[in-house]
């Protein structure tokens, strides 16, 4: 199956997900110590829910990552826990910048799906099935 699948004990899968999101107030606060530190975390938390992120870049004002879960996660899932969990810890390890953003996240984020194959393709393919 190579890099192109992956799989658990009841399914193989290729979900991959493309995922930006910013900082709560259009702040370039993202910058270091701030950027390794979530690019850890995003790794750690990655690590604990059967993630594999395939590419992290943290700018100064925004983040993306391509992250492919396990498929019982959906987006808003693996969405809610990168961003919970890294704006607690930013909270609790740099509080000198607590006064100038009191949340971290914005409630909105971006996703879109990753794949191998057009869209096209995948209906073409299904509308062929039964010889339509």
């Amino acid at each position: 199956m190579g890099d192109r699948y992956a799989k658990n004990a009841a399914v193989v899968f290729s979900l991959k997900h493309h995922i930006v999101w910013c900082p709560k107030y259009p702040r370039s606060v993202l910058t270091h110590p701030i950027d390794a530190r979530l690019r850890a975390l995003f790794a750690a938390i990655a690590a604990e829910h059967g993630m594999t992120l395939h590419a992290v870049e943290v700018m100064p004002d925004h983040v993306h990552l391509s992250v492919e879960p396990d498929p019982t996660l959906c987006v808003a899932e693996i969405v809610n826990r990168l961003k919970g969990r890294t704006s607690r810890v930013w909270r609790q390890e740099f509080p000198s910048l607590r006064s100038r953003l009191p949340t971290l996240w914005r409630r909105s984020d971006f996703a879109a799906t990753v794949g191998a194959v057009s869209e096209k393709t995948i209906r073409d393919y299904i509308e062929a099935q039964k010889g339509g």
